[in-house]
């Protein structure tokens, strides 16, 4: 049932509950009795149209879903190329003569 269906008969209800609280005279043979039984036939009528008119609203939409993190594949990334030989320094004896050395640094190329 839409909205408007649901309003237009939660206020018929309520025309004809006032328009039956309003028809039956309260008289002072009633005392405060009639006026609290027609007060609380009137809420309770009020209350039912109101309840339907809030229950009637379609539902709040649900939570958002969750994100979904994706991996993406690894790249292999190609080291650059070599632009000439690879040097690098060694320690090396040179004899001074025939009994006495010493060591030094040397540069060896690839």
């Amino acid at each position: 049932m839409s909205v408007s269906v649901l309003a237009r008969k939660g206020f018929c209800a309520a025309m004809l509950a006032a328009a039956l609280v309003s028809t039956a005279p309260a008289s002072a043979r009633d005392g405060r009795n009639g006026a609290l039984i027609g007060g609380a036939a009137a809420g309770v009528v009020g209350g039912l149209a109101l309840g339907a008119l809030l229950n009637s609203a379609p539902p709040p939409p649900g939570p958002a879903p969750r994100p979904v993190y994706v991996e993406e594949a690894p790249v292999y990334v190609a080291p650059p190329p070599r632009r000439g030989p690879i040097c690098h320094y060694e320690r090396r004896k040179q004899w001074l003569n025939d009994i006495e050395f010493t060591y030094r640094n040397v540069e060896v190329c690839e």
